[in-house]
C-alpha cells in the first residue's frame, strides 16, 4: 500500500465525514480508552493476587479466581474495543483504496450506504458486547463471592472467597456500561445527521 493510501486511511480514521463521527472519534479514542488504559490497570491490575479465600491456599486461590473470573474485565473491554473499530476501519481502508475523498462520502449513495452500514455494525457490536458484559460481570461486585471447589476432591463444596476493592469495580462497571451506551446514542445519532444531510436539513460539510 502506497503512502498516499496510508495517510488517505488515517485521515479517514481520525476524521470521519460527519460531524457526530468525529467526536464519536475522540469520546471513543481518547476518554474511553484513557479511563480503560490508566484506570482500568489501577482498578483490576493486582486483583488476583488479593483474591483470597478460606483457605488461604494457593491453588484454591487460583481456582476460585479463574471461577470468579472466566475473562478479565480488562481483555474483554480491550477485545470490545479493537472488534467495535473493525467495521469503520473496514470502511476508510475501502475508501483509502478507491481514493474516496472524506468530503465525497456523503455524496454518493453508494458511499453513503457503505458507511452507514459501517456504523450499524458498530451499534449492533456495541450492544453484542454490553449483552456479555452482563452475562459475565452483572451490575454489582459483591465483597464475597461463593467459590464451588468440588473438582478439587476437597472435603467441602463451598467455600468464601473476598474480593477487594469491590466498591470501586462496582463504580468502574457501571462507567463501562455507561461508555457503551454514550457510544450506541452517537452511532444512532451519527446515522441521523447522515439521513439529515441526505435530506438536505443540513449543509455538507
Amino acid at each position: 500500500m502506497s503512502p498516499n493510501y496510508i495517510r488517505s486511511f488515517s485521515e479517514g480514521c481520525l476524521r470521519p465525514p460527519t460531524v457526530i463521527g468525529q467526536f464519536h472519534t475522540l469520546f471513543f479514542g481518547s476518554i474511553r480508552m484513557f479511563f480503560l488504559g490508566v484506570l482500568g490497570f489501577a482498578v483490576y491490575g493486582n486483583e488476583a493476587l488479593h483474591f483470597s479465600c478460606d483457605p488461604d491456599k494457593r491453588e484454591v486461590n487460583l481456582f476460585c479466581y479463574n471461577q470468579f473470573r472466566p475473562i478479565t474485565p480488562q481483555v474483554f473491554w480491550a477485545l470490545q474495543l479493537v472488534i467495535v473499530l473493525v467495521p469503520g476501519a473496514f470502511f476508510h481502508l475501502y475508501a483509502a483504496c478507491r481514493s474516496i475523498k472524506q468530503e465525497d462520502i456523503l455524496q454518493k449513495s453508494s458511499y453513503t450506504g457503505f458507511y452507514i452500514f459501517s456504523v450499524f455494525l458498530r451499534i449492533v457490536l456495541e450492544v453484542v458486547a454490553f449483552w456479555l458484559q452482563i452475562q459475565l460481570f452483572g451490575f454489582k461486585v459483591n465483597a464475597i463471592y461463593m467459590c464451588d471447589v468440588g473438582a478439587l476432591e476437597k472435603k467441602f463444596n463451598i467455600t468464601r472467597c473476598m474480593v477487594p476493592e469491590h466498591f470501586e469495580k462496582t463504580i468502574f462497571l457501571i462507567a463501562m456500561y455507561t461508555f457503551t451506551v454514550i457510544t450506541v446514542i452517537l452511532c444512532v445519532a451519527e446515522i441521523f445527521e447522515i439521513s439529515c444531510r441526505r435530506l438536505g436539513f443540513l449543509k455538507t460539510q
